[in-house]
């Protein structure tokens, strides 16, 4: 398979590794980038514990809330300048609060919604307007019992959207655990969320990692168990140290309010999703010749 510059380049953003190192990854995986990632951790080339979200779409996420009912949405623009225009954050609102009063389960169901003609309707008139293209990209509609508690944190002005559903606690303790949630992005509540498929797959890069390391067949069993532990830390919410009191994990700062997380949502824009890779100075160059 022909290993282009791209390619290279993507791996090298996702892992900090060195270019040749890279490059000689994907030639061993023959192009695979899942491998290449693994590849680069196994000889201790890669210390990311997971393959980084590559950011793309702009956008808001919010999060609207009424009685025991939320929900957090996610609108995409193309450019960060139209995700600060008033009228896009306007648009997000009112499509927020119309799915708010609703029980729609698809983004398909929520453009149906009639609110000024329908949801969709707002977008392709906004779209319109502003000059860009807009979309609904995704929302989670919740309803809480009444002796459950909402949390929620919006980091970078709706970037990072942070949803937490408390049993137990106050609306003091639900918030700090959504700012923990924005601030050290969890992928999971606990260890129980994680599957097993994602464990033993951890499992047999460390593993590699550590016969790559010479470490001593007896002491491996050990050396793994204690690095899954390290990786648990990093992507389970209660096992994380508490961002404002590192001596106490969220666990502890839980127990000691009498609550139990029931529900995280967290929503950052953009991820997953591939990034613009415009060049400013060839388009006005294009708009000049």
């Amino acid at each position: 398979m022909n290993i282009t510059a791209e390619m290279v380049k993507n791996l090298r953003e996702m892992t900090g590794a060195g270019m040749m190192d890279c490059k000689k990854a994907l030639v061993e995986t023959n192009g695979d980038m899942d491998k290449a990632v693994d590849y680069l951790r196994e000889k201790g080339i890669s210390k990311a514990a997971k393959k980084a979200d590559r950011i793309a779409a702009e956008g808001l996420s919010n999060i609207f809330i009424d009685g025991n009912k939320a929900v957090v949405l996610e609108v995409n623009s193309e450019t960060d300048f139209v995700a600060k225009n008033a009228e896009f954050q306007e648009l997000v609102e009112k499509i927020g609060k119309t799915i708010l009063n609703s029980d729609v389960k698809s983004v398909e169901d929520a453009l149906n919604l009639t609110v000024d003609g329908s949801t969709n309707d707002l977008i392709v008139a906004a779209t319109a307007k502003i000059g860009e293209k807009l979309s609904l990209r995704r929302f989670e509609l919740i309803t809480k019992k009444d002796d459950e508690v909402f949390g929620t944190y919006l980091h970078m002005g709706g970037k990072i959207s942070s949803l937490i559903v408390l049993k137990g606690g106050n609306e003091s303790v639900a918030k700090d655990i959504a700012m923990q949630s924005a601030a050290m992005k969890p992928s999971y509540v606990s260890r129980d969320e994680v599957p097993s498929s994602e464990v033993e797959h951890e499992r047999s890069v460390l593993t590699s990692q550590a016969i790559e390391e010479g470490k001593k067949p007896e002491f491996v069993d050990k050396i793994i168990e204690g690095r899954l532990s390290k990786y648990f830390e990093e992507v389970c919410l209660v096992d994380q140290a508490f961002v404002k009191d590192s001596g106490l994990t969220v666990k502890a700062y839980l127990s000691q309010n009498n609550a139990e997380v029931i529900l995280m949502i967290r929503y950052e824009v953009g991820e997953g999703m591939e990034k613009r890779n415009d060049n400013f100075a060839e388009e006005v160059m294009s708009q000049i010749k």
